[in-house]
């Protein structure tokens, strides 16, 4: 007790199943975890031990040190499977660290919402903005197409439960797979009916509409959250210190693509800036091998993916005149296709069997 306030009483401190809590050395600038966390609270945990305020500590570090995959050795698929699992933990402490998203729908000659800083260029009416609340911490985002949640379940979901659902998503080790490693793979097929139905599961007394809302602002909240980490570090000052950076990222990404509108947000892979840094850390060597194993464990359509298609289907049949087709030059609604085909396949087999 007597050295609290010596920041240099202590250099490194190794804990072996612990630090996670009660442990309260401030000065702490940098927590390394060795292996996977796949629980969300651990990893809130693993945070708090580095962000006590300190006098003269302007910056904490966060990583996770994992073993690579040996292309050589047999036991390669448990290795994959740490590698994924280690992933869902970074894209977790990407999220725990990133600001609070309030999303609104895009309104022709809206206003600003109070206590919220829209720029150099102040709030624009007709355009989509992103204002930040430097109090709160919070990021005020307008979308066009975003859909309001009815009932009070599904406000307090959007409200209180994205971190559990973003927690469902990427510890989802097949979405994962898909998404880093399948380069067939339809953005949508994740971002929508995936992302659906683990919506539908956690929610299934709630309305479409109220479970389209809150799946809107899940992938929102993720892809605004991997674009604007991405804009700011192919920006010129690549190494951004300043506490706003993710927030300055997010504004840089909506300016380059000119407005926010969900269909644009479905259409981003969650996973695609995963794989980039994978490349960049791994040999190619070992990233080889581990796209090979995931590609050949590749599952086929299954029932539940065939209905989130389905019913995707039904949205375009209405705004379009027609169902989706195999011709069609856009992959998603190709898939769509497929979904419908393999549904009437299965109701073929199903009615054959019963004759």
């Amino acid at each position: 007790p007597a050295q609290r306030d010596n920041r240099d009483h202590v250099d490194i401190i190794i804990a072996l199943g612990m630090a996670k809590e009660g442990f309260d050395w401030i000065w702490c600038e940098h927590a390394l975890t060795i292996g996977y966390r796949a629980s969300l609270t651990e990893i809130v945990q693993i945070i708090g031990r580095a962000t006590r305020d300190a006098e003269g500590k302007t910056h904490a570090r966060f990583t996770n040190l994992i073993a690579e995959p040996d292309a050589s050795e047999e036991a390669v698929t448990d290795a994959v499977n740490d590698t994924l699992k280690a992933i869902a933990a970074s894209l977790l402490m990407e999220q725990v660290l990133a600001p609070r998203f309030e999303f609104k729908p895009k309104v022709s000659g809206g206003e600003p919402t109070l206590g919220f800083d829209y720029g150099d260029g102040g709030y624009n009416p007709e355009e989509c903005n992103i204002g930040f609340n430097k109090d709160t911490g919070s990021c005020s985002v307008e979308i066009k197409g975003l859909i309001e949640p009815k009932s009070e379940e599904a406000k307090r979901a959007c409200n209180d439960d994205m971190p559990d659902l973003l927690a469902a998503l990427v510890q989802n080790k097949q979405v994962v797979e898909r998404g880093m490693f399948d380069q067939e793979l339809v953005p949508e097929e994740i971002t929508q009916v995936q992302v659906g139905k683990i919506i539908s599961d956690r929610y299934p007394d709630l309305d479409q509409e109220d479970r389209e809302a809150i799946r809107q602002r899940l992938v929102a909240t993720v892809n605004l959250t991997q674009q604007g980490k991405k804009a700011i570090l192919d920006a010129k000052d690549k190494e951004p210190t300043l506490n706003t950076s993710l927030i300055d990222g997010v504004q840089r990404y909506k300016m380059d693509v000119r407005d926010l509108d969900i269909d644009l947000i479905d259409s981003i892979n969650p996973f695609g800036e995963a794989y980039a840094i994978l490349a960049k850390t791994m040999s190619e060597s070992s990233l080889k091998e581990v796209a090979k194993i995931i590609t050949l464990k590749k599952s086929k359509m299954t029932i539940d993916e065939a209905r989130g298609l389905a019913y995707r289907a039904k949205k375009f049949l209405k705004d379009n005149g027609r169902l989706p087709e195999l011709s069609d030059e856009d992959p998603y609604h190709r898939r769509m296709a497929e979904a419908i085909g393999f549904l009437q396949q299965e109701l073929r087999k199903k009615k054959a069997s019963s004759e």
